[in-house]
C-alpha cells in the first residue's frame, strides 16, 4: 500500500511517500496550476492513504483524491506541529513528518463531513455572512438618523420608521449614501428571506435537526449548524468534550497545585458558538431550568459570563438529545430524575 504525507499549499504541495510492500520512498513537489497533482495521483493504483493538515482552500484536492478512490486523512495542524520538536521547518520536513505520523499510527486524524454535509454547511454559513452584512448596513443607517437627532432604535425598521428615515433632510452625498444603503438593505432582506426558507426546509427534512428544534430557543439555523458541526454524537463520550470541541470551556494555566482559569478557549467552530449564545438568550426566557441558572449567575458574574454559561449548558443538552434521541420535554424529565445514571446527565 502506498502512504503519502502531503504538505498542502494553495499553489503547490510537497509530498513524501512510502510503499509499504517494496519499502520504496520518495518525495516530489507538485505545482497545481500545471496539473502536476492530478497527474501524480491518477497514476497511483488505488487505494492510497494520504495524510495532510487541516487547511483552507483544499476542497478541490480532497474531492479529487476521493474521486480517484484514494483515502485521505485530515489531521489537527496544531497537534501535528506540536509533535515535531526540531526548530528547522521546511516543506520537505513537514511532508516527511506527516508521513511518519501516518506510518507509526500517531496521526491526529479529524472527523470530516461528507459532501452533502459540506454543501449544507455552505447554506448555513452563507446566510450567517449575509446577516452580518445586513447588520452593518443597518448600523450605518442608524448613524445617519442619529446624526440628524432622530433616535428610533429598533423602531427605525418599522414602516413608520422607514418613512421618517426617507424624509430626513440630508445633503446630496448623505442622501446618496442613504439611498444606496436602503437599496442594499432591501436586496439583503430578499436574499436572506430565500435562505431562511431553504434552511427551514433542510432542517425539517433532517431528523436530528428536527429533534433539536423541540428545545425552546433553538430554531432551524442553530439546529442545522449544530448537527452538521457535531456529526455523529456518539464520537463524544461526555458532554464536557462537546463543550471543549466548541470552545466553550475556560482556558486553564494550572501548575504546582494552583489552578488558574481564564476566558473561554474559543478553540472551535465560531459560527456554532455564536448561534448557541443567541439561542441561549431566547432559551432562558422560556426554559425554567435554564432561566434559574442564568439569573443565579447574573447575581455573581457579569451578564456576558452568564450568557456563555447558558450557551454551554444548551450545547450539552443538545448533545444529549442527539445521544438519547429524546425530545425536549423528555430530556428535561431525565435531567431532574435522581435515579438516572450519571452517564445520562449533562457534563457527567
Amino acid at each position: 500500500m502506498m502512504i503519502i504525507g502531503c504538505d498542502f499549499h494553495p499553489s503547490w504541495q510537497q509530498v513524501s511517500w512510502l510503499d509499504t510492500e517494496t519499502g520504496e520512498t520518495g518525495e516530489q513537489k507538485l505545482v497545481h496550476a500545471s496539473g502536476d497533482a492530478k497527474k501524480f495521483y491518477q497514476q497511483l493504483a488505488a487505494p492510497v492513504r494520504i495524510g495532510m493538515e487541516a487547511t483552507g482552500n483544499s476542497q478541490w484536492f480532497i474531492e479529487l483524491v476521493e474521486d480517484l478512490g484514494h483515502e485521505i486523512w485530515i489531521g489537527d495542524a496544531a497537534q501535528i506541529r506540536a509533535s515535531y520538536v526540531r526548530q528547522q521547518k521546511t516543506d520537505k520536513r513537514d511532508a516527511a513528518h506527516i508521513l511518519k505520523l501516518v506510518v507509526e499510527g500517531r496521526f491526529p486524524r479529524l472527523w470530516t463531513p461528507d459532501r452533502e454535509q459540506r454543501d449544507l454547511r455552505q447554506l448555513v454559513l452563507h446566510r450567517h455572512k449575509l446577516v452580518r452584512i445586513r447588520s452593518r448596513v443597518k448600523n450605518e443607517l442608524q448613524h445617519l438618523s442619529l446624526n440628524k437627532g432622530m433616535q428610533r432604535k429598533h423602531k427605525l425598521w418599522s414602516q413608520a420608521g422607514q418613512k421618517l428615515l426617507r424624509e430626513l433632510p440630508l445633503k446630496p452625498w448623505a442622501a446618496c449614501r442613504r439611498e444606496d444603503l436602503l437599496g442594499l438593505l432591501a436586496t439583503l432582506d430578499q436574499q436572506i428571506g430565500k435562505l431562511d426558507q431553504a434552511v427551514r426546509l433542510a432542517a425539517d427534512q433532517h431528523p436530528q435537526a428536527k429533534l433539536l428544534m423541540t428545545q425552546p430557543g433553538v430554531g432551524p439555523n442553530t439546529a442545522l449548524a449544530f448537527v452538521l458541526t457535531l456529526g455523529d454524537a456518539r464520537r463524544f463520550p461526555r458532554g464536557k468534550q462537546v463543550a471543549s470541541y466548541l470552545g466553550l470551556i475556560p482556558r486553564e494555566y494550572s501548575s504546582g497545585g494552583r489552578q488558574m482559569l481564564g476566558s473561554i478557549s474559543k478553540q472551535g467552530n465560531r459560527l456554532v458558538r455564536s448561534l448557541l449564545v443567541e439561542a441561549a438568550q431566547i432559551a432562558v426566557r422560556h426554559d425554567p431550568g435554564l432561566r434559574k441558572q442564568y439569573l443565579h449567575r447574573c447575581h455573581r458574574k457579569p451578564k456576558g459570563v452568564a450568557k456563555v454559561a447558558a450557551a454551554r449548558k444548551l450545547a450539552v443538552r443538545l448533545y444529549w438529545m442527539l445521544r438519547t434521541q429524546q425530545p425536549y420535554p423528555e430530556i428535561v424529565r431525565i435531567e431532574s430524575s435522581p435515579r438516572v445514571p450519571l452517564v445520562a446527565r449533562h457534563g457527567e
